[in-house]
């Protein structure tokens, strides 16, 4: 499948909100109805306080990833000179395809030019595939910043060097 990648802008929006949605929900990870849905598909927001890029090819966008500076709103486990990524999310039409891998490898790629030693990321508890596909890019478990923004969720913590 070829694709390319680039940064989102506010007229990707409505489709990035989409996507992201539908790939945590389709993976039983949320309800619809949930505020986390919300979150997720606010990308307008994610757009102005962060890097949104996108994975996309003639058919449109196939999935996309949120790139959180240190200190910036998107911004929950970063310190110091460490970037994060959130909210990567790939379309049930993309899976499979090297999608997740390039939108993260981009994310590891930005830390690097932004001059950060590291990158890092939390995850459900139940994203297994994800995780091997970090741990297939040099991320290793975190556990000392593992953490829980609501009751009975936990988010595993993972980091890699990117100097």
């Amino acid at each position: 499948m070829a694709f390319s990648l680039r940064i989102a802008t506010t007229s990707d929006a409505a489709d990035v909100g989409r996507v992201t949605v539908q790939a945590y929900a389709q993976d039983g990870l949320l309800g619809l109805e949930d505020d986390y849905a919300g979150v997720l598909g606010d990308a307008v927001g994610r757009i102005e306080d962060a890097e949104v890029w996108v994975a996309e090819d003639e058919r449109g966008i196939l999935g996309s990833v949120t790139f959180c500076r240190p200190g910036t709103p998107y911004s929950e486990l970063s310190r110091g000179k460490e970037g994060e990524f959130r909210m990567l999310g790939v379309a049930h039409r993309a899976r499979r395809q090297g999608v997740a891998a390039a939108l993260v490898t981009r994310c590891i790629d930005r830390s690097r030019e932004l001059g950060y030693t590291a990158l890092v990321l939390c995850s459900m508890e139940e994203m297994g595939s994800a995780h091997r596909l970090y741990e297939r890019l040099g991320f290793r478990r975190l556990p000392e910043r593992d953490w829980s923004p609501v009751p009975d969720m936990l988010l595993l913590a993972f980091i890699r060097s990117v100097d």
